[in-house]
């Protein structure tokens, strides 16, 4: 072989090689750190919990799953219709469409086993009692409405509404990422710098988010929270753990650990899948100037003048 054969194979090696570890390398950021950014949606089909009726199915099988994303948005209005009036208002042009997680399990909720919040007695009652979407609701005051009617906050990160506005965007900077939710409009500033929390007297609504890389996954600590979020009933005492990792240009994995001993007798973990969001995210203006919040109030005075 004479050196200009030789040269063309090595550079031919070259090529492949390149071509291959191109094919291979994750997604990155210019900086090195993997590459989240984009705006996705959290939605799904998957429940929270495990109904009772399923007993210890712990999967849907392929056939299951796709009839129950055919049929997702009658079967959500069908659970809701109890505690909530509705009038047609909500249909398959207003909801978004979903599907279960990409696992096909039938909870978010991977552990414990049983795919139930494990409430201590005391977080049970204290959940129960507190104002939430699907349960009637007292409107003798603002208080008595839930935080999402209020326009004072959401979950919609950690747990998808049924309904519409889930969309999530994720920016980058060298030591920041910041999730910017839809519902509320929620931002969360994450430093990646290994900075520490903030002292413990000082809370928000949003907790006190601190996050670090573990090889492919961003790891994303938050505490600080104030006694007003209650998070499926938790206290100021709340800690979440999530972890966000890209599985390919189309799917992020999402992973939530939650745990708050006056709560929950154990930390308990779901999954969920993000997918793309085509589009933008635009303004959830909620109620410009809390309308909607003085109509039901007013609306329950009316009630009340002719019982």
């Amino acid at each position: 072989m004479n050196s200009l054969t030789r040269t063309a194979c090595v550079a031919a090696v070259a090529a492949v090689c390149s071509t291959i570890a191109q094919a291979q390398t994750p997604f990155r950021t210019s900086w090195g750190d993997p590459d989240l950014e984009g705006t996705w949606n959290n939605a799904t089909q998957t429940l929270l919990e495990r109904p009772a009726a399923l007993g210890d199915k712990l999967f849907w099988t392929e056939a299951e799953a796709a009839a129950i994303d055919k049929n997702g948005v009658q079967e959500v209005l069908k659970r809701f219709a109890g505690g909530i009036a509705l009038s047609g208002e909500l249909n398959a042009s207003w909801m978004e469409p979903s599907q279960v997680v990409r696992s096909r399990r039938t909870s978010l909720i991977v552990d414990p086993p049983d795919g139930k919040i494990p409430y201590t007695p005391e977080g049970r009652k204290r959940w129960d009692a507190t104002p939430r979407l699907g349960m009637p609701m007292k409107a003798d005051s603002p208080e008595e409405r839930n935080l999402a009617e209020r326009c004072l906050g959401a979950d919609d990160i950690m747990l998808p509404n049924p309904f519409y506005n889930n969309n999530h965007q994720i920016v980058q900077t060298q030591g920041y990422v910041v999730i910017s939710s839809e519902m509320m409009h929620e931002v969360r500033i994450v430093p990646v710098d290994g900075r520490p929390h903030l002292n413990k007297a000082i809370t928000r609504w949003v907790g006190d988010s601190r996050g670090w890389w573990e090889g492919q996954t961003l790891v994303v600590e938050t505490m600080n929270f104030n006694e007003k979020r209650r998070f499926q009933g938790a206290t100021s005492t709340l800690k979440t753990v999530e972890r966000f990792t890209r599985v390919d240009a189309s799917m992020l994995d999402y992973q939530l650990t939650v745990s708050d001993p006056a709560t929950f007798t154990r930390p308990w973990t779901i999954v969920n899948t993000l997918r793309p969001a085509p589009g933008l995210i635009y303004e959830v203006a909620c109620h410009e100037g809390n309308y909607g919040l003085a109509g039901i109030l007013r609306g329950a005075r009316a009630d009340d003048t002719r019982r």
